[in-house]
């Protein structure tokens, strides 16, 4: 027997509606600005910041009032649990919402006049309503007004923890939120306790015969006595498990098409929407049709043990209305999710595809790539174009290392900086070469560059020279330069000693027109017949030299001369190379304000070493603390440790051994044939203007002059030894050479 009690006044109602709205918007709206660095999620963030500081105003004033109110009218009594019996208490509910809910087991702790909430209800209305809730409406308010904040908290500046507490705490009270909606359709039906909230009137036991007591067993010949209720779907249908499983699915399936609209009516896109459409949302959407088809199957399970049947599974009588009813509803809506699957599908398809999946949803971890990417000349490259390209075999491996990646992502497992992927890249030819083909490279490039020394004056100089870029095609006879010898005569096998490729002792090339074959390798080294016989060498190819096609990080020097030569950086600024290289390399462990660290760090040599010189030079070296700002974001990345010393560039052979990884002088055949070193092998000097005579170019006929320090010492000497990661020329203006370790 159940009877009608008012319980719910009509204030406290209408302050439960209101205050669920507008934990609702701040939820959204809060996400929004959570993420506003990647792009508003939701909506815009202007909107969003307006939106989510009247909400948070009017859940103050709601507050106040419910505080008010719950004093006077006598409320809070409800929240006070028993102290004397809590903990067994809450043992009794915890057993009842793990097992008893689903056998249908009266509840332990009824609701009636005297007793609102059960035990668990009573702590957790007490956490949120007088510690959650006042939290974040202070630190709501402090964050809104932050000259309120304490100066200083825990060692941290006051409004950083006030920060944190606001995000901690919004997320406790969201997971709150939808764990009290689905609490709420455990009534006596699914939406008995929401229509209490509404009208004030809820269904109570008048009897109540024993704690936690198992339905009775009813005898065959007896058939099962309910009250008569108009229902839509077979009885089968109500329980928890399947209402919940509903409640998810639609839920669900509305927050997809919300998402789905606002990513087709929306120009901008943010990859955590995708990700939530076409990922999150359908995962959950096939969870809650799980659950509810194991609640139907559970449900028929206990009604045909009661009922002492014989049959295990469920009967459809298309002769029944509801069964005709469920029938339809279950192949309409099959037909549904079969196509929306098959939308979604290729939309998620589409989405992992896209470049913002890539470089953007793990922002930190692929920052550093994401960033060179989008300033290389591959930017409008897709990144599976080159990490996967066509085929379906390649994709379900990248998917499979893509688990994986997810995995160490949210682990915290990843590398800094990430590795290059050099073991796991797909052959070029089956990627670069379905752009870039050397047979169609006949002619040699024209190079100029521009240098500046890192004197006073930024001195500079410039060399003309020829790139043998070569190529061709045996057919027509137009045959030379690196992509012939390298890439199209020869098929050319190398084993690397290390991770990277950047020690190769052992080289062997053949002939593609005469079969040919001619190993070089350094003086005592021997190869494991193991490695020849397993076939562990490694098949030269396009990626080999040009390894960072994409994800370029400049050195410092390199990169100054090009700002200095475009004139984005004054070069009539007084040893602005060298003080802008120094600066660069100086901050590698700046993580926080890029531009106020290069300020201060240019501006302090300025006035220091010429503190007359803000007079003329102000704005100029104002206009350089920018760009070398600039530079610095777009080439060091402290936080995942991504800089030019982390990624060698092997093409060439001044910032990194590049070419001389082979072509040392020191490779050499049993038949005592070196691997050529001649640096006229792959690029031809023309001219050079020094600095010294910055109007007459100089024809170079077999050597260039060492700009700033020519020395015979220098070109014997690696250009790496001097340039290169472990070098300190970086940051000076003349090297200081070892003559012990000049190359022979």
């Amino acid at each position: 027997m159940s009877k009608k009690v008012y319980l719910y006044p009509l204030w406290l109602r209408i302050w439960h509606w209101a205050n669920a709205f507008l934990y609702l918007i701040l939820i959204l709206t809060g996400i929004s600005l959570h993420y506003s660095d990647t792009g508003s999620l939701l909506i815009p963030f202007s909107v969003s910041v307006l939106i989510h500081n009247i909400s948070g105003v009017l859940l103050t004033l709601l507050y106040l009032i419910y505080a008010i109110l719950n004093i006077t009218s006598g409320n809070y009594k409800f929240y006070l649990p028993k102290l004397k019996t809590l903990l067994s208490d809450i043992k009794r509910q915890i057993k009842f919402y793990m097992f008893g809910i689903f056998d249908k087991e009266r509840h332990p702790f009824p609701v009636n006049e005297k007793n609102k909430f059960n035990p668990m209800q009573k702590l957790s209305y007490l956490a949120i309503m007088f510690i959650f809730t006042p939290m974040i409406i202070i630190s709501g308010w402090l964050l809104m007004f932050p000259e309120l904040a304490p100066d200083e908290v825990f060692g941290m500046g006051g409004v950083w923890p006030m920060a944190l507490l606001h995000i901690i705490t919004g997320y406790i009270l969201s997971i709150f939120m939808f764990v009290h909606i689905y609490l709420g359709t455990t009534g006596h039906t699914a939406f008995d306790l929401f229509k209490a909230m509404i009208t004030g009137w809820n269904h109570i036991e008048e009897e109540r015969e024993s704690i936690a007591k198992p339905a009775p067993i009813i005898a065959p010949e007896e058939e099962i006595k309910q009250p008569k209720k108009k229902r839509l779907f077979p009885q089968v249908f109500y329980n928890p498990i399947t209402l919940a499983g509903a409640l998810i699915t639609l839920i669900s399936f509305g927050l997809f098409l919300f998402f789905l609209i606002m990513e087709t009516i929306t120009d901008t896109h943010n990859p955590y929407v995708g990700i939530i459409t076409f990922l999150l949302l359908p995962s959950i959407l096939i969870f809650g049709l799980i659950l509810i088809a194991f609640g139907i199957f559970r449900e028929n399970r206990i009604l045909i043990a009661l009922r002492h049947l014989e049959r295990r599974l469920p009967v459809i009588d298309l002769n029944n209305p509801k069964h005709q009813v469920a029938v339809l509803v279950f192949t309409i809506g099959t037909i549904v999710l079969i196509m929306l699957s098959v939308f979604g599908s290729f939309k998620a398809y589409e989405y992992t595809e896209s470049d913002e999946f890539c470089g953007t949803l793990c922002h930190i971890v692929m920052e550093p790539e994401w960033v060179t990417y989008k300033r290389s000349p591959h930017s409008h490259v897709g990144c599976v174009k080159c990490h996967i390209g066509p085929g379906a075999d390649w994709f379900v491996k990248s998917k499979l290392s893509g688990v994986y990646q997810i995995y160490s992502t949210l682990a915290n497992k990843y590398s800094r900086p990430i590795e290059t992927p050099v073991r796991d890249l797909r052959p070029a030819q089956e990627t670069c070469e379905q752009c870039h083909w050397p047979k169609h490279f006949y002619h040699p490039k024209t190079i100029n560059r521009n240098y500046y020394v890192a004197d006073e004056k930024n001195s500079k100089y410039t060399i003309e020279m020829l790139m043998h870029v070569g190529g061709g095609n045996i057919e027509i006879g137009n045959v030379e330069g690196i992509h012939w010898h390298m890439n199209l005569g020869n098929e050319i096998h190398y084993y690397a000693t290390d991770h990277s490729r950047q020690e190769i002792p052992w080289v062997k090339s053949k002939s593609l027109t005469t079969g040919r074959e001619i190993i070089y390798k350094l003086p005592d080294f021997e190869i494991d017949p193991d490695i020849l016989r397993t076939n562990q060498l490694r098949k030269f190819d396009c990626i080999d030299c040009h390894n960072r096609p994409s994800h370029k990080f400049n050195p410092p020097a390199q990169i100054v001369n090009l700002y200095l030569s475009m004139g984005r950086i004054d070069p009539s600024i007084p040893y602005i190379k060298k003080i802008a290289v120094q600066a660069l390399e100086s901050n590698l462990t700046t993580t926080e304000n890029v531009y106020s660290s290069i300020n201060k760090f240019v501006w302090t040599f300025y006035e220091n070493q010429y503190p007359n010189l803000h007079e003329h030079y102000s704005q100029l070296i104002q206009n350089a603390v920018t760009e070398i700002a600039n530079i610095l974001s777009n080439n060091y990345f402290p936080k995942m440790r991504a800089s030019w010393r982390s990624f060698p560039d092997n093409i060439g052979h001044l910032h990194s051994p590049g070419c001389f990884r082979c072509h040392d002088g020191n490779h050499v055949s049993p038949e005592g044939k070196v691997l050529t070193n001649d640096c006229n092998a792959c690029h031809t000097f023309k001219s050079e203007i020094l600095p010294s005579e910055p109007h007459q170019p100089i024809k170079i006929v077999n050597d260039f002059v060492h700009p700033g320090y020519d020395d015979e010492a220098i070109k014997r000497q690696n250009c790496v030894f001097c340039h290169g990661t472990n070098s300190s020329v970086q940051l000076t203006a003349r090297p200081k050479l070892k003559n012990q370790n000049l190359k022979k």
